[in-house]
């Protein structure tokens, strides 16, 4: 994955990321949304203090939001991970980028995926978000 490529066309996936809120959120929020790239490693430790957790993960999304007119919220992404799991799964650094950037971001419209009904319906909308980005980055 050329990190550099990805923040050249940081306009497009800013404005892919907005489009995702205003789809799948309920309301008309302001929204900040930090997104922090991470080595595994790094990330692991965000794991386990945070969530007693003690494994490897691509992503952690922490909703900090004091009222749910003003979103705020931290999403920590291991890139490390996000590569692993596209070669993993077959698919290209950049599906497996957008389908994690829109992961956390589907977490703040209120989708989870604990059970398995929960996981199916946000693999769609991954999905959904992967082809929004696709279309997005090549106009």
């Amino acid at each position: 994955m050329d990190v550099e490529d990805r923040i050249s066309q940081k306009r497009k996936i800013y404005s892919c990321l907005k489009d995702i809120l205003k789809r799948y959120r309920n309301q008309t929020v302001s929204a900040r949304v930090d997104y922090i790239f991470t080595s595994d490693q790094y990330l692991l430790g965000v794991n386990q203090r945070f969530l007693n957790h003690d494994d490897f993960t691509d992503i952690i999304t922490f909703d900090l939001s004091e009222d749910k007119e003003n979103l705020q919220s931290e999403i920590y992404i291991s890139l490390e991970r996000v590569m692993e799991n596209a070669s993993n799964h077959n698919v290209s650094n950049d599906n497996e980028l957008f389908r994690v950037l829109s992961h956390g971001l589907l977490h703040l419209c209120g989708y989870n995926d604990k059970t398995t009904v929960e996981k199916k319906q946000m693999r769609k909308l991954e999905q959904e978000c992967i082809s929004l980005f696709e279309r997005s980055m090549n106009k």
